[in-house]
């Protein structure tokens, strides 16, 4: 009977294949180990704050007229990551351009509803921030 043939083991060939090595990869949570009056030691981790994602933060600069006017007041607008706090923008604006920021407003653009022909869609929305630095600062965007 054919159909049970596959059941059965197959004999092992004399080769083997060779055992291909991992290579090592860091992880950019740091362990450390550290030792508690009555207790024995314990693991934890810590992040590291220079390994920050910054960059996946702030998209681009918004470039409007009112952006433009809003710039001779040290104020700028930049696109940022729909889900990203006031604080995390802060954070991000200040090591990219190396200023001081003072405030941070946040604007939801919703995503609006667009026709071609009979073909409904929608138009993406974003979040935007408008940044205000300290007097004497500059950011140059373009």
């Amino acid at each position: 009977m054919t159909i049970f043939d596959i059941f059965k083991k197959k004999k092992e060939s004399g080769k083997k294949k060779p055992i291909k090595e991992k290579a090592e990869i860091k992880p950019a949570v740091e362990r450390t180990e550290i030792s508690v009056k009555g207790s024995s030691k314990q693991e934890f981790t810590k992040q590291r704050k220079d390994t920050a994602p910054i960059y996946g933060i702030v998209k681009k600069p918004h470039i409007s007229e009112k952006a433009t006017n809003l710039g001779q007041i040290n104020q700028y607008v930049f696109k940022v990551f729909s889900k990203a706090r006031k604080s995390e923008i802060k954070k991000a604006i200040e090591r990219i351009y190396r200023v001081d920021v003072l405030t941070v407003n946040i604007i939801a653009i919703p995503a609006k509803k667009r026709r071609l022909g009979r073909t409904m869609g929608f138009k993406q929305g974003y979040k935007k921030a408008v940044v205000k630095i300290k007097k004497g600062q500059k950011i140059e965007i373009i």
